[in-house]
């Protein structure tokens, strides 16, 4: 009997007994998230095609997992998001982390450091180590990661705009400790076309931007061949308020334009292609985040498969890290947000996220504070030991509501993506304003859901109590700002100038024609040239985005 045969007899007969035994069961629609989806679909409705898109974990077309024995054989990375206040204050996080058990590091920047400015710059002023750890030169990076053996520790950086500079940064860090590139483990999200829609922190027009990224895919698919070259972002996408859908199709029409410029560029598909990963939101609708993620997976595979005629099955995987939602954190009665994370981070893993990091219960008042990283991890680390949801290979499959939501979510993803492939792609898209408009529209939509009370957020426009203290909060040491400028004063004195301007110089000639610039910025970053000015003669070159 064939296997379609097989699970089309198996499935009728446990309809026929469902039916029998809850008759009521025959109400054809319910409403979940504005669709109409079928809550039992009887025998004769069924798609016929549902075991070929349904497959079996790690096999095409991955709705079920990229991994045939997914969390059974090895858990997700568990890493938290961290970085604040200087390298040095950092770097003790991060330690901390480690001896708590995180598996995985992910490092945030600050805003300076994300558009390319030195901590010393006007534009600086008052940003300093905010958001994020202020790295200004290979000095502050290699602080940042001292004593982490970067042989075994994955890590994971928030950096776009200028992910080339902070690269090059950890790949001489590495070599300092003795660990060659191809040894390195990790992630650098180097995805620039979402923050012209969603998160702003761009620097240079899109063209040479993309020239940036595949300058990346080229010099690491020779040099870092375990080193993921991009994370495709959704998550920026789904915090400045887009819907499920909008986050699936707008992150994956991005990765098709970073593939075709790669193509363009001469790159060989089945080599880069499985260097790809991608970044997506877990929000708080637990079975639609669970859907999505397996419409995402199903439809990239599709994707690569037969648009771009792939050939390996590494380049048809989705692999994703997952960050719960920041959105969703409430100010009001913060210990709330420790219960939707814990949904959030579950959707993830029945989804079959390959890493996590789950937020904090107080970012919605400041940067998080040590015992609340600690619960966020323990979260994690719940989930996994105690839960018994990490014991299945795919625990929702078959679930009829998650697989008919699974086909509608690629259905209005798919047809979102041929709207802009349609509108010319995405750079065409941003310039029309066509994926900006999308986004704010379903932001008011839920802000106005939220005003008028159709949708309850609890403890902020229901089941309100007043607070009588405020709970402890994490505080920047303001003098950061004057550490950090001292400290490049000290830096510029100490490093041989000539030797400075001489890769600055080399930097600005090779940008001025195809050359691939990865090596020339990772000479300069040798010789302590700062981000700021690495940034400032592709700057000169390239112009900056308006």
């Amino acid at each position: 009997m064939k296997k379609n045969d097989y699970f089309k007899n198996w499935r009728d007969n446990e309809l026929a007994k469902s039916l029998a035994r809850f008759p009521e069961r025959r109400e054809k629609f319910i409403s979940h998230g504005g669709r109409e989806i079928p809550r039992l679909a009887l025998p004769h409705e069924v798609d016929e095609n549902y075991m070929e898109n349904l497959g079996f974990p790690g096999s095409y077309p991955y709705t079920r997992g990229v991994q045939p024995t997914m969390y059974r054989g090895r858990l997700w990375t568990m890493r938290q998001y961290a970085g604040f206040s200087s390298a040095a204050e950092s770097n003790k996080r991060y330690r901390y982390l480690l001896e708590q058990g995180t598996t995985g590091l992910s490092v945030a920047f600050d805003l300076p450091t994300q558009i390319g400015y030195d901590s010393d710059d006007s534009m600086s002023i008052g940003e300093v180590g905010k958001v994020g750890v202020a790295i200004d030169s290979l000095a502050d990076m290699e602080i940042l990661f001292e004593q982490i053996p970067l042989d075994s520790v994955s890590t994971s950086m928030t950096i776009n705009s200028p992910a080339i500079v902070l690269l090059a940064m950890y790949v001489a860090v590495a070599e300092k400790q003795g660990v060659s590139p191809e040894k390195l483990k990790g992630t650098i999200q180097n995805d620039i076309l979402k923050e012209y829609v969603a998160r702003g922190t761009y620097i240079f027009p899109p063209k040479p931007s993309l020239r940036l990224i595949t300058n990346i895919f080229q010099w690491c698919s020779k040099h870092t061949p375990a080193f993921n070259t991009i994370s495709i972002s959704g998550y920026h996408i789904r915090e400045a308020g887009s819907t499920a859908v909008q986050e699936v199709a707008f992150t994956l029409a991005n990765g098709i334009t970073y593939v075709q410029a790669a193509l363009d560029a001469g790159l060989e598909l089945d080599v880069f292609a499985r260097r790809l990963a991608f970044f997506f939101n877990a929000s708080s609708d637990l079975l639609e985040e669970i859907a999505k993620f397996r419409a995402a997976r199903r439809l990239w595979a599709r994707i690569m498969k037969e648009r771009f005629k792939a050939q390996k099955p590494s380049s048809w995987m989705l692999r994703f890290h997952t960050q719960t939602a920041g959105n969703t954190l409430t100010a009001q009665q913060i210990d709330n947000n420790i219960v939707r994370v814990t949904l959030q981070a579950l959707a993830a893993v029945f989804g079959g996220t390959q890493s996590l990091h789950t937020n904090s219960r107080d970012e919605a008042l400041s940067l998080p504070t040590e015992d609340s990283v600690r619960t966020a991890l323990r979260t994690q680390q719940i989930i996994a030991h105690e839960s018994g949801v990490a014991n299945t290979v795919d625990p929702l499959a078959g679930s009829y509501f998650i697989e008919e939501l699974t086909s509608q979510i690629e259905k209005e993803a798919e047809e979102l993506i041929d709207k802009i492939d349609k509108s010319g792609g995405v750079v065409a898209a941003i310039e029309e304003g066509f994926i900006q408009r999308q986004i704010e529209n379903a932001a008011y939509d839920y802000q106005r859901e939220i005003e008028s009370g159709e949708r309850l957020i609890v403890g902020v426009n229901s089941f309100q109590i007043e607070e009588k203290s405020k709970p402890a909060t994490l505080r920047v040491d303001p003098e950061i700002e004057q550490f950090q400028v001292e400290n490049l004063a000290r830096l510029k004195k100490k490093r041989n100038s000539e030797n400075v301007s001489l890769a600055l110089d080399d930097l600005n000639q090779a940008a001025q024609n195809d050359t691939n610039l990865f090596p020339y910025v990772l000479n300069a970053v040798k010789e302590y040239a700062t981000l700021g000015e690495i940034c400032n003669v592709l700057r000169k070159v390239f112009g900056e985005y308006r």
